[in-house]
């Protein structure tokens, strides 16, 4: 058996079901790093609160975020997968790094600016302190490394700030100085085409739609704009649709719709046909695997609880650590 490198820690919100952006820029990554770490995946239900209108959707959308990854691979026997509230020792470190950072330095975060402008009438005190509560996530379960997009790289170094200001504000080593792993995030435009694929803009695919809705949404996909008529060649290095057949079409099918878009000798709604046939053929064992899992009525329960209780495990140790560091009576 191969030695683990060490020990990963990332954290999602809970947003229900899953769709191919989620798949391709996180949850494949999740079950990749299973190989060679040992993994903490946290579903970050208090980070939700920040910006969330209401919690009613909550409890159902961390279930199925979690069938989804269960069904992609997530392993929960070697993986621990749990609920970022049901260890309450986060909300203790929080409050203890709350007290070495700056005031300063967490309004002038450019991710804060940006909450504040999307959110102006609700610019809460969870919301400044939001960097500080993911530091204590990934702090609290020692871990050595956190994978990352560039585009997320600030907020890792600033985790590695407040680690560096608690250790020297207390004279000890006891928190761990979190490496990033970048990995390569690539961004899944929705079926406009445009945007990056998400829920809120409803131009998204779901992992676990049924294949009719997914050939729905496919046929929806917006194409090369420049290609107004069936006999107009067309260019598929500007097309959506083309670059993700590139993901998931075999390489025969992506070759022939490199050449025949090019010469129009097959049309937008061929082409998107095909894919949605790729794209359902790829999906089916997941979908399969995620049909059997729901059927198991208690099985997500049973899997975060067992995950909230290793993880307490760590987290109290932790804890007890800092608490010494502090000198708390």
């Amino acid at each position: 058996m191969n030695k683990k490198k060490g020990r990963v820690f990332s954290g999602a919100r809970p947003t229900g079901r899953q769709h191919l952006g989620n798949y391709l820029g996180a949850i494949k990554n999740y079950v990749d790093l299973q190989k060679d770490y040992d993994c903490v995946y946290c579903i970050v239900d208090l980070h939700a609160l920040t910006t969330v209108e209401d919690t009613l959707n909550l409890k159902q959308n961390t279930n199925e975020m979690v069938l989804d990854w269960l069904a992609a691979g997530v392993n929960p026997e070697e993986t621990i997968v749990f609920v970022q509230s049901h260890v309450p020792e986060v909300t203790e470190l929080h409050t203890i790094l709350s007290m070495v950072t700056p005031l300063g330095k967490l309004t002038d975060l450019p991710t804060f600016k940006e909450k504040v402008r999307m959110q102006p009438e609700n610019v809460n005190y969870g919301l400044v302190g939001y960097p500080v509560l993911m530091t204590a996530d990934i702090v609290l379960y020692k871990a050595d490394v956190v994978p990352v997009g560039i585009d997320q790289a600030p907020h890792l170094e600033f985790a590695r700030e407040i680690v560096r200001s608690f250790n020297h504000r207390f004279n000890t080593k006891v928190l761990i100085e979190p490496q990033m792993k970048n990995t390569v995030i690539p961004k899944v435009l929705g079926i406009d085409g445009k945007e990056k694929m998400g829920k809120s803009l409803n131009n998204h695919i779901e992992l676990a739609a049924t294949a009719e809705e997914t050939k729905a949404r496919v046929l929806d996909m917006v194409t090369d704009p420049a290609r107004i008529k069936r006999t107009d060649p067309g260019n598929p290095d500007i097309c959506n649709v083309f670059t993700m057949h590139k993901i998931f079409s075999p390489q025969a099918d992506i070759d022939m719709v490199n050449v025949e878009c090019r010469r129009a000798g097959i049309g937008c709604v061929e082409c998107k046909t095909l894919y949605a046939k790729n794209l359902n053929q790829e999906l089916k064992p997941f979908r399969e695997k995620r049909s059997e899992l729901a059927s198991k009525k208690s099985l997500v329960d049973e899997i975060l609880q067992d995950g909230s209780n290793r993880a307490r495990k760590i987290a109290q140790k932790t804890m007890q650590e800092v608490r010494e560091a502090v000198q708390l009576p």
